[in-house]
């Protein structure tokens, strides 16, 4: 293996990035707007193959108010110190079958995982729509998508649709017993749009 730094240099790595000089407001106000249209998540039990865990078939708002499909598994037997996890899906993919997410619930954290709005189909399965794309002509798939604006970007949807996604999660009570942060994931994380956050307390913008 070849490394230009050490182990510990990398886990203290923090690159220089070159910020808009409106990064911060653009974000806070996608968030604010989506606050603002918000609908209180709704958590509606569904009967599945699963034995280990209760699994609800989660619909919040996201972008725009736009409605959001999402799993929630949570486990029957949570383990000690446990967290609850957000998920989101990579490229192609969308929330899938409940049956296709059982490593966190076994290891007895919740497990919440946001549908992929618009996506779907190239790997796993998906519920949700993406209203809010206005149809401007773009590239095969989704990275160009109203990629003219900011703000009509497919990518500022999917983002607040994650940090929106945090805090359905936040809405249920497996989240109020639960001591440790929810941290979203995904094979691409958007770091500057949604950070972890504690359970109890945290806010998230």
């Amino acid at each position: 293996m070849f490394a230009d730094l050490s182990l510990s240099e990398l886990r203290r790595y923090a690159p220089d990035v070159a910020e808009p000089a409106d990064f911060d407001e653009f974000w806070s106000s996608q968030l604010a707007a989506a606050r603002a249209a918000a609908r209180a998540p709704v958590f509606t039990p569904a009967g599945t193959a699963v034995r280990h865990a209760d699994v609800f078939d989660v619909t919040f708002s996201g972008y725009g108010g736009d409605p959001v499909k999402a799993w929630l598994l949570v486990p029957h037997d949570p383990a000690p110190r446990s967290a609850v996890v957000v998920e989101y899906v990579g490229y192609g993919g969308g929330r899938g079958d409940p049956l296709d997410w059982l490593a966190w619930s076994c290891a007895g954290h919740a497990h919440l995982v946001m549908d992929t709005r618009g996506q779907g189909g190239g790997w796993l399965g998906a519920d949700t729509p993406d209203p809010s794309d206005d149809g401007a002509p773009s590239s095969r798939g989704f990275l160009t998508r109203g990629i003219a604006d900011p703000r009509t970007h497919y990518y500022t949807r999917l983002f607040t649709d994650a940090a929106c996604a945090v805090a359905a999660a936040r809405g249920h009570p497996a989240a109020w017993r639960s001591w440790r942060p929810t941290w979203p994931t995904a094979s691409a994380r958007p770091w500057p749009t949604c950070r972890s956050w504690p359970i109890r307390g945290g806010r998230w913008r």
